[in-house]
């Protein structure tokens, strides 16, 4: 068995555990398989064991596995900071968007999504432990942004997306994963029937399902850490910092 084929394993098996554990049932949390920084190989070695839902930062390096890995069924989500000059290729190559955190760029991917294919599928991302270098709108405006967001032609606002300062502990990752988990109960209560929460990755993805996530984006778990492709332009980057 390849190392990530036992990576997909391992977090599969531990998904289950987390689901277990606090009366989850496993079809419930999918698991997204983050692959930026990595080649096109290792994507199609997590498919021959089993993974098809892959979770990319950057519109070109991902435009460029996707040519690559043309003849694989596979779904692909777009996570990283979205830039307006960026919107088009999202909009026509990707399933779903987690990171609208504006309605300017919101209303681009409307627009630009294609009228052949099936709407968008967006998450809101939130701004859940209000760093001032992060992405994603503030709790306090999540709701007007939320409504307005929902309005739009060829998008379907499925739930929300956060990546939470880092917690100090279990209990403090919690917190942050049930104050999202909160702000979608609410928007639901005004209305929306928002089904997603995409929350977790690989150091905090047991604390993101004990509060609910439907969604886990989990990257280094599976692939390994991370380091720079030879010859490769593409930054270094969590993925979380305010597009420039």
């Amino acid at each position: 068995m390849t190392t990530i084929a036992s990576n997909l394993q391992a977090v599969r098996t531990a998904i289950a555990s987390a689901a277990e554990d606090y009366g989850r049932a496993e079809h419930d949390i999918e698991l997204l398989a983050v692959s930026k920084n990595f080649p096109a190989n290792a994507i199609r070695a997590a498919y021959h064991a089993g993974q098809r839902r892959f979770a990319e930062n950057y519109a070109q390096e991902a435009l460029d596995k996707m040519t690559a890995l043309g003849d694989l069924p596979l779904e692909w989500h777009f996570i990283g900071p979205l830039q307006s000059n960026k919107t088009r290729a999202i909009a026509e190559h990707f399933v779903w968007v987690h990171s609208v955190d504006r309605l300017k760029v919101a209303e681009r991917l409307s627009a630009q999504r294609p009228e052949g294919l099936p709407p968008l599928q967006v998450c809101l991302q939130v701004n859940i432990s209000d760093e001032a270098s992060k992405s994603g709108v503030i709790p306090a405006q999540a709701d007007e942004l939320a409504l307005r967001i929902a309005l739009l032609p060829r998008l379907t606002l499925r739930g929300l997306m956060a990546i939470p300062a880092p917690g100090a502990d279990f209990a403090a990752q919690r917190s942050a994963f049930a104050a999202l988990r909160s702000l979608r109960d609410r928007l639901n209560q005004q209305g929306l029937q928002l089904d997603t929460l995409s929350m977790g990755m690989s150091h905090d993805y047991r604390a993101a399902i004990a509060e609910g996530a439907t969604m886990v984006r989990i990257g280094t778990a599976i692939f390994g850490e991370r380091t720079r492709h030879e010859n490769s332009s593409i930054p270094e980057s969590t993925g979380d910092t305010k597009p420039v």
